[in-house]
């Protein structure tokens, strides 16, 4: 009996448990969080880790892309923890529902979760009052209500969450049943969920964590940089880079550099826009306004054509992420930088451009066109004139007398073709 009891303690001992990996949810939640959690579940399943473990601190984010991770955790053969950390971070909206989902919820102390009341999501002029916020509401509250009952959590704050936007403490989370637990710190969370039974899709497993190994999996580089790229501002400024360089080839075919770059930027810009909720008339108003950037260049419109562009830009830019969610918009200290230096960039970059190209040729034989010059001789079958300050060829349609003022008509080659200059 006493060597049964010590092989099984030895088996039990913190040196031969499974690992525990660990995940970051660091942000608002999208495509890019979403391919993450499933990349970690996938790779926690191979380790065979007691449990994985996702730090949550986010604001919420897309409601599609909440409901992929919720079904990642829902199918994982891995039991999730979801913890709230470090202090002062908190799970709101898409966040709180993922920790309901979670086979074990935990929070640090001076951390919150709730307010998932649902937003407005889908740009392009979205009904969403009426009946159809309420649809939207009565789906949300369901579909938080079915994870808290699954999960044996509060049912009662899982609608109030949703259809109140109520917020709860670590403190208060854990006395009112939604969350399991709190921990300090990380060592103390796997203490105390150790010994816990959960049930996951192969059925129930016991948990073996205190003590164990801890292995962290930061997201990738390509996870990493779909989740910038994926930030309004970021893809606000690369759609501005891409104009901006498609532009320069146009003006300049051959440069070959800003067409690359520029069509290189407007991709990546349209991959971060087409992960978010993009509204297809503030996409048009920041056309409009480059396109009156432009036409200032070229007619004179004393002002107004510029006013009209700055206005344009200014509330398509507002308009272009059709989200109440500040975190979900381009912030307005991109924005006012942006269209200022868009406007100055056409105004005086572009326009310095145009009026070159437009200026009379001073040089070469095109340059004499138009010049004046004194006959230092009679011209009219030939002859010569002396014209910015060479002496030339010259030929005249009518007798012209030596010292006259002559005005270049014609370049052929060496000879020029004038007139007097008085006529």
């Amino acid at each position: 009996m006493l060597a049964l009891l010590a092989s099984s303690a030895l088996a039990q001992s913190p040196a031969d448990r499974a690992p525990v990996v660990a995940a970051d949810i660091d942000g608002p939640i999208g495509p890019a969080t979403t391919e993450y959690v499933q990349r970690v579940i996938g790779d926690a399943s191979d380790r065979g880790a007691a449990c994985l473990v996702i730090r949550m601190d986010t604001p919420g984010g897309l409601s599609a892309a909440m409901r992929d991770i919720i079904q990642a955790i829902l199918a994982s053969p891995v039991p999730v923890v979801v913890y709230v950390h470090p202090g002062g971070a908190h799970a709101a909206s898409a966040g709180a529902v993922i920790a309901l989902a979670a086979h074990i919820s935990a929070m640090t102390p001076g951390t919150n979760i709730g307010a998932a009341h649902p937003v407005a999501l889908g740009g392009g002029g979205a009904d969403t009052s009426g009946v159809m916020t309420e649809k939207i509401t009565n789906d949300a509250a369901a579909y938080a209500r079915s994870l808290a009952t699954r999960r044996g959590r509060n049912v009662e704050w899982a609608e109030r969450v949703v259809r109140e936007s109520i917020s709860s403490t670590a403190e208060e989370a854990v006395e009112e049943g939604v969350v399991d637990l709190v921990a300090g710190d990380m060592r103390q969370l796997l203490e105390a969920i150790d010994g816990r039974t959960v049930e996951v899709r192969e059925g129930e497993v016991t948990l073996h964590t205190a003590g164990a190994t801890v292995v962290e999996l930061p997201p990738s580089f390509r996870e990493r940089f779909l989740s910038r790229i994926s930030d309004p501002n970021i893809a606000y400024v690369l759609m501005l880079i891409g104009v901006f360089g498609l532009f320069f080839e146009l003006q300049n075919p051959g440069a070959v550099l800003p067409g690359v770059a520029g069509a290189v930027a407007i991709i990546m810009a349209a991959f971060g826009l087409q992960m978010l909720p993009v509204n297809w008339t503030g996409i048009a108003l920041i056309l409009l306004g480059i396109v009156l950037f432009v036409l200032e260049v070229k007619i004179t419109s004393h002002g107004a054509l510029t006013i009209g562009g700055i206005a344009a830009m200014f509330v398509g830019s507002i308009m272009l992420i059709d989200s109440p969610l500040p975190f979900m918009r381009v912030s307005l200290a991109v924005i006012i930088p942006s269209v200022l230096f868009t406007a100055l960039f056409f105004l005086f970059a572009v326009g310095m451009g145009i009026r070159a190209q437009r200026r009379k040729v001073t040089t070469g034989n095109e340059g004499l066109l138009g010049a004046v010059g004194t006959a230092r001789s009679d011209v009219h079958e030939g002859g010569s004139v002396f014209v910015h300050g060479e002496y030339w060829n010259a030929r005249s349609e009518q007798p012209i007398p030596a010292g006259t003022r002559i005005v270049v008509e014609h370049v052929d080659g060496m000879t020029v073709t004038v007139r007097p200059a008085d006529r």
